[in-house]
């Protein structure tokens, strides 16, 4: 059996280290790196984030012409701000350029009475499609978000919705793209499961 070599980008933000411990759990040889030619020999590129999506897009700097010209080419997974980096525009703080690798927009959540911003804690997916990266994953499985904004993209680009506030697309894709707004790092068995299915995809 091949190991399967995944590179997270780091850029500054994100927790490599839990990020670092869930890939090799599931089985990858895991690189934290920032040189893009590390990036771009790997077999797999996770995009980690926590934080703005301005500042997200300020440190990426030039490592988003290596994760442009990977993608299509090499699967990408971006997870929580890594999520709403790969669609094309953030709301956060102002109207703000993203990597554009999936059609859609970072809004943020309408305050509703008794709903708490930030989106925190467990929740569960509702699956609108079956897909390799959630094999083994179903309707109602829970996953774990920290998140005051969210992807809103249309049906053909989304795997999982989630309902707080309004629903919301949870698990995105376009072609071997992939984007999760919760933490399957933190999420348990379930989120294990998704980061294996994302090696088996390499």
């Amino acid at each position: 059996m091949v190991t399967r070599r995944v590179t997270i980008i780091d850029y500054g933000l994100g927790n490599l280290r839990s990020v670092t411990k869930g890939l090799e759990k599931a089985g990858a040889a895991v690189r934290v790196s920032s040189d893009p030619e590390e990036i771009v020999s790997a077999d797999g590129i996770v995009i980690p984030g926590v934080g703005a999506f301005r500042e997200g897009m300020e440190m990426l700097g030039d490592l988003r012409r290596s994760v442009t010209a990977s993608a299509g080419s090499i699967p990408v997974l971006g997870i929580c701000l890594g999520m709403q980096m790969l669609l094309t525009t953030s709301e956060e703080h102002g109207l703000h350029q993203g990597l554009n690798l999936i059609p859609g927009h970072v809004r943020r959540f309408e305050r509703v009475r008794g709903m708490k911003i930030p989106h925190m804690g467990w929740n569960s997916l509702i699956v609108e499609r079956d897909h390799p990266l959630l094999e083994g994953i179903g309707t109602g499985d829970y996953m774990y978000f920290v998140h005051s904004y969210h992807a809103t993209t249309h049906a053909e680009y989304t795997l999982t919705w989630t309902e707080y506030a309004d629903r919301f697309s949870s698990t995105i894709y376009h072609g071997d793209v992939f984007g999760v707004q919760y933490h399957p790092e933190k999420s348990g068995r379930t989120g294990l499961r998704l980061l294996k299915n994302f090696i088996d995809l390499l």
